[in-house]
């Protein structure tokens, strides 16, 4: 079963094989997967899994202690945020911002390094469809495992457009995984130092390709941004976090959570400009042309 025939049943009635999330009355969530002959089991009773098969999303499910549970698919953040971890993962606010920022979309060839968890993986792979490919790089052999498990679990198998490597992304030979210089759309990195990837982004890339990484700290982002300026194969880099703050809306109670995801990362992007031209650069305030440069006293 590919992805698409996947997802194709995260649609209508509860089968064997999907993913369920169940809610009590205090708003806890529980997920698990429905399998035949499968029980659920809680210090509220238990609930069988043929007893979910066949309702629709949103039904209620009575334990053996008549104990009332309400029953939907996970979304992707619920997914996200419950799932095992072996690194930080990249939050939905900050892969919402990769992939539309990014401009990802279906039949895109992707090389991410810095897989972790496999959080943007799971967004990336989403994206790109079946008809796109997606090659993850990760340096650690145990981050790499979390990963494979955690996109098997959301996708119910292993994409068979994704392979993951291990190794460091500078090093990588990406032939060998049928990746030929130049026609790389997009490459997201997620990892300490994306500065020391500039290069080989630049290799594999496509003109007019997509460059994105996802940094924690204004240091970070300092020398990647530098990194691509020295690099005339890029296009002026743009840089941006996002906050996401939720609200209280009750009756004329309308207010801001006291709660909100703040700081989690900083973006950059740029675009790979043809060979043989060198990208034009924004003037930044306090810069000198050439010319004025030159006319300076020696």
């Amino acid at each position: 079963m590919d992805s698409g025939e996947r997802w194709a049943k995260r649609k209508g009635l509860f089968q064997y094989g999907d993913r369920i999330q169940l809610s009590d009355q205090k708003g806890k969530l529980y997920s698990f997967t429905l399998k035949e002959g499968g029980s659920w089991h809680s210090h509220k009773g238990i609930i069988e899994h043929a007893q979910c098969v066949g309702l629709p999303e949103g039904s209620f499910i009575l334990s053996t202690s008549n104990t009332p549970y309400f029953a939907m698919r996970p979304l992707y953040e619920d997914f996200i945020l419950a799932m095992p971890r072996g690194a930080t993962i990249v939050y939905p606010k900050d892969a919402a911002d990769i992939v539309g920022y990014g401009d990802i979309s279906e039949g895109d060839i992707v090389l991410e390094a810095g897989v972790g968890s496999g959080a943007l993986s799971i967004a990336l792979l989403r994206a790109i469809g079946d008809s796109g490919a997606l090659i993850s790089i990760e340096r650690r052999d145990d981050f790499a495992e979390i990963a494979r498990k955690n996109i098997e679990l959301f996708f119910g198998t292993s994409p068979k457009n994704w392979r993951v490597l291990v190794g460091s992304f500078e090093e990588q030979d990406f032939s060998h995984a049928g990746i030929q210089m130049g026609t790389v759309d997009r490459i997201v990195l997620d990892m300490l130092a994306p500065w020391e990837c500039v290069e080989q982004s630049a290799t594999y890339l496509r003109p007019g390709g997509v460059f994105i990484a996802y940094v924690t700290t204004t240091t970070q982002l300092s020398r990647t941004v530098e990194a691509l300026r020295a690099d005339r194969r890029f296009t002026e880099p743009y840089s941006w976090e996002s906050l996401h703050r939720g609200w209280h809306v009750d009756s004329l109670a309308v207010r801001p959570d006291n709660r909100m995801i703040g700081h989690t990362g900083f973006l950059v992007r740029s675009r790979r400009v043809a060979d043989g031209v060198e990208a034009p650069r924004t003037r930044r305030r306090g810069s000198k042309s050439p010319i004025e440069e030159s006319e300076q006293p020696g």
